[in-house]
């Protein structure tokens, strides 16, 4: 028998929870660790329509990103119906659903969220951008001009838009920081990168920047990309486990108009 701690055991053997930030919250944050387990469904976040599919598929576990109680988002200060949050989470303990999220501490792992932005991105020769683990530098295996650059970015990462500015530079030495990591733009310029993808960039970070091009390519698109590989990571530890991606979940939400 598969228990929910089993499946936390193995995410944290690849992710250990000494990589998350001191804020963060990650792990088994919903449900019975010593309760079986037999479908996991997979989803960057945990939405109410993301619970709804995970009971119509009959999963016992969602396996996350992003915490489905996040500290530094939405302080969970009660569980109520008329709440979102509170419905998700009523609804998960009503339906016997665990939740196990595996936040900063996957994004700095081994073959995390870094990882495979950058192999998305078709980056080689990868290097750690910081010692926190966060993002990763690479290169492209021939040099591109930057929009020639951010249409290969939109058509590999799904994205429905970005935004981006140019330095004058054409795109080879490449740092990549999945989600939000702004605050990494000096260590990409520092380390010689000509272009830092990332995202949630603020509109200074543009303004102020002249050093490096700049392309904020959604939170959504530079983070969905480990979600195919937490379901392959699962499906090589428990072959008997049943492991879906989520279908409700699967694009970003943001739309861009041009």
């Amino acid at each position: 028998m598969i228990t929910v701690r089993d499946i936390e055991q193995v995410l944290f053997d690849w992710a250990p929870r000494e990589l998350a930030a001191q804020w963060d919250n990650v792990g088994l944050l919903v449900g019975e660790p010593e309760s079986e387990a037999k479908k996991v469904l997979i989803a960057l976040d945990i939405t109410e329509d993301v619970v709804a599919e995970a009971i119509s598929v009959g999963a016992d576990v969602i396996v996350a990103h992003h915490p489905v109680m996040n500290c530094a988002w939405h302080p969970v200060q009660h569980v109520r119906s008329d709440d979102a949050q509170g419905r998700m989470l009523i609804g998960m303990i009503r339906n016997n659903i665990s939740a196990i999220c595996m936040h900063t501490n996957l994004d700095a792992a081994d073959g995390g969220v870094n990882d495979a932005l950058a192999e998305k991105l078709g980056l080689t020769d990868l290097e750690m951008l910081n010692e926190e683990k966060i993002g990763r530098i690479g290169t492209l295996k021939s040099q591109l001009p930057l929009v020639e650059f951010t249409h290969f970015v939109v058509e590999s990462l799904g994205c429905n838009g970005l935004r981006y500015v140019d330095s004058g530079k054409p795109v080879h030495r490449v740092a990549v920081g999945g989600g939000a990591c702004s605050g990494y733009i000096a260590q990409a310029i520092a380390a010689g990168c000509d272009t830092f993808v990332t995202s949630d960039l603020k509109y200074n970070d543009f303004l102020d920047t002249k050093e490096i091009n700049l392309v904020d390519a959604g939170h959504f698109p530079t983070e969905n990309v480990v979600c195919p590989v937490l379901a392959d990571f699962l499906r090589r530890k428990f072959p008997e486990l049943t492991v879906v991606q989520s279908t409700t979940h699967d694009r970003e939400v943001i739309q861009y108009c041009i």
